[in-house]
């Protein structure tokens, strides 16, 4: 058993639910779709580790993992009800087993960040999910290429246009990050590598 599925295993025993090695087999199913160029295990994994890094100053920050592992396992490129079907899934398999269930479908919708969160708890699954935005430039790059395999039903200018939607949203924001902890450890590298990304005049 590899550390990865060890931790996703335990987390989901005792929380409560059934089934952990089943539930994680149709997890990675899901995320080693052939579609999938970002949002995979990958990013998981990474959002494993920035939790970790804030885990001291997150109210339950085993609430905001099992949200995290579960926020993108359901992905159809240009759908806009993968975060609810995501949800769903994990409604299914916690079959009320999971006793906070409800709390951790309402974090993973809001991961579609459209809305400001309520929760301390939803900021933080937020904040994690877009802190790969402040990650160093050629990562951040990379990213950007994985991003853009993932709509191959879309030319360039069709992608061009909805990438530049959404990152051009983001950097309205008074705040990309709703927490401290992350405004202070990510805004500024992320707001320099949205400006890039969109060809923008690079801040004093």
């Amino acid at each position: 058993m590899s550390a990865t599925q060890a931790r996703f295993v335990s987390l989901w025993s005792h929380s409560g639910g059934a089934r952990a090695e089943a539930v994680y087999a149709d997890l990675t199913r899901c995320y080693g779709e052939p579609v999938r160029r970002y949002h995979t295990l990958r990013h998981v994994r990474r959002c494993l580790r920035d939790l970790d890094l804030a885990r001291g100053v997150i109210p339950d920050p085993d609430i905001v993992e099992l949200a995290l592992w579960c926020h993108d396992v359901i992905y159809v490129p240009g759908a806009r009800d993968n975060e609810q079907r995501s949800a769903d899934w994990f409604r299914r398999w916690a079959d009320d087993r999971i006793l906070v269930h409800d709390r951790i479908c309402d974090i993973i919708l809001s991961t579609k960040h459209t809305w400001m969160p309520e929760g301390l708890d939803d900021r933080f699954a937020c904040d994690i999910d877009l802190a790969v935005l402040g990650a160093p430039r050629s990562r951040f790059r990379r990213d950007g290429v994985r991003l853009r395999a993932e709509r191959p039903d879309l030319d360039d200018r069709e992608y061009d246009l909805q990438e530049r939607a959404i990152l051009g949203s983001l950097l309205a924001r008074p705040r990309l990050y709703h927490t401290d902890f992350f405004h202070a450890r990510c805004e500024k590298r992320a707001r320099d590598n949205l400006t890039w990304r969109l060809g923008l005049p690079m801040p004093e």
